[in-house]
């Protein structure tokens, strides 16, 4: 409700106003289909129909109900959120086209109104985080909108029932949806958490991040009204720094809509030998590499519905550079579990970590070494240790590589390392060696 340009602009402009929800199976069931996060979603839509004051859900694509409704209400126009990804823009030109009146799009996805906006001095989009990040900072803002103090009551006609939550794939552990749920996360993370984000943001133990991904990927938040209400100081620098990249990621699909399937860099596009194992791929997604850092990531995505961000750049490069399988599958993986899973973030960091994408580094500098990235990031093994149950009497000393245990000590632990644990499925130094010849010779 608050911070929502495409409501306020609606009942601003017009004396009766319906809300509209439409389910689309293409969204639902589709190739990013993800049970868990629509699970979070209908959480958030059952909360906005209660403040609302009612929500016409329908089921089927938005531009042929719409129309339907428009047609049936006499309705002068119908206003929404624009959205950047290639599916979204293509769904707001048909809407477009079918309607018998105005579709008026509104800003309200990124912390800037207008992505498009934002250009080199050559007037090109960017493809560097860094100049971006300097021209982000000095785009206008405008002030936030308060939540409308109009409440609409839909007629009972209008009402429909929202599908039920899809079965199966069931998390042990899935945040409240709604804005209420992000609010009060918000202001906990206000209160207690970003004064020391910039140094704690990385510590896997300590868990120091915001987790408000959620809720600003559905619209629970505003991510122009949490840039509003940060701070001053390092900490909150460093947290608004996370919502440019949001931004930029958004900005390069919305120019790049190719890389929603295949790399940004043309040199790799269909030119990399990825493995095709199975094997492989089927302990990377099941936590069962024999790497615990990388093993604790995807456990606490199938358990959580969420991952912290180090650790998904850990194991997201595992996956393509030690496993040298191809980043889409992985990105297909995340997009299914993530609760916060939102395609231009999701796409922007797989092919950022899989050296792809926009980013201009070199190959080694986005291949993280699973056991030493352990050893700098969850020292004390608290991560590791909260999320895989096997190692949690493992002692520091062996934890980042328990198969170097004593077989005494395995015993001990209550971990045998190839019957409680599995051993490495990869050696990291083989692995990088096939990484670089995989690159350097698919890449011309």
């Amino acid at each position: 409700m608050h911070d929502h340009p495409a409501l306020c602009a609606a009942l601003a402009a017009h004396d009766e106003v319906i809300p509209v929800f439409c389910f689309d199976d293409r969204l639902l069931r589709g190739r990013h289909a993800s049970p868990p996060r629509t699970r979070f979603m209908l959480d958030c839509l059952a909360e906005l129909d209660r403040s609302l004051g009612g929500i016409a859900f329908r089921e089927g694509p938005p531009e042929r109900i719409l129309p339907e409704l428009t047609r049936v209400l006499g309705a002068r126009a119908v206003h929404a959120t624009e959205d950047v990804g290639p599916f979204a823009r293509r769904r707001a030109d048909a809407v477009r086209r079918a309607l018998p009146c105005p579709l008026l799009l509104h800003p309200g996805v990124a912390v800037v109104d207008d992505l498009d906006s934002i250009r080199t001095l050559a007037g090109r989009p960017y493809t560097v985080f860094g100049p971006f990040e300097r021209r982000w900072l000095e785009e206008p803002r405008r002030p936030p909108l308060p939540a409308p103090s109009r409440r609409l009551e839909l007629p009972a006609e209008l009402r429909g029932a929202p599908p039920r939550a899809p079965a199966g794939d069931v998390l042990a552990s899935v945040p409240p949806g709604g804005e209420a749920a992000g609010r009060k996360r918000l202001e906990a993370f206000l209160a207690d958490g970003v004064s020391g984000y910039a140094g704690r943001r990385d510590d896997l133990g300590a868990d120091a991040t915001s987790r408000l991904s959620p809720y600003l990927h559905f619209g629970c938040l505003s991510a122009r009204e949490v840039e509003e209400q940060l701070p001053r100081g390092a900490g909150a620098a460093a947290f608004r720094r996370q919502l440019c990249w949001r931004d930029f990621h958004a900005h390069v699909l919305l120019h790049f809509p190719r890389n929603a399937r295949s790399e940004f860099q043309e040199r790799y596009r269909g030119r990399i030998a990825w493995s095709r194992s199975e094997r492989h791929f089927d302990a990377w997604c099941e936590g069962r590499t024999g790497y615990p850092l990388v093993d604790a990531a995807m456990r606490q995505l199938r358990s959580e519905g969420w991952m912290h961000n180090r650790a998904r750049l850990i194991a997201a490069s595992f996956l393509t550079k030690q496993l040298g399988i191809d980043w889409r599958r992985g990105e297909r993986w995340f997009m299914r579990w993530l609760v916060d899973g939102d395609e231009a973030n999701n796409n922007g960091n797989w092919q950022w970590v899989a050296s792809v994408g926009v980013d201009p580094q070199p190959l080694f500098r986005r291949m993280y070494n699973p056991t030493r990235q352990l050893r700098t990031f969850d020292p004390e093994g608290a991560y590791v240790r909260r999320h895989v149950e096997e190692l949690r009497e493992v002692s520091g000393e062996y934890l980042a590589e328990p198969w170097t245990m004593p077989v005494d000590a395995q015993r001990a632990s209550g971990c045998v390392i190839g019957a409680d644990y599995p051993g490495p499925i990869v050696d990291l130094r083989e692995a990088r060696e096939a990484a670089f010849a995989r690159y350097v010779q698919d890449s011309g």
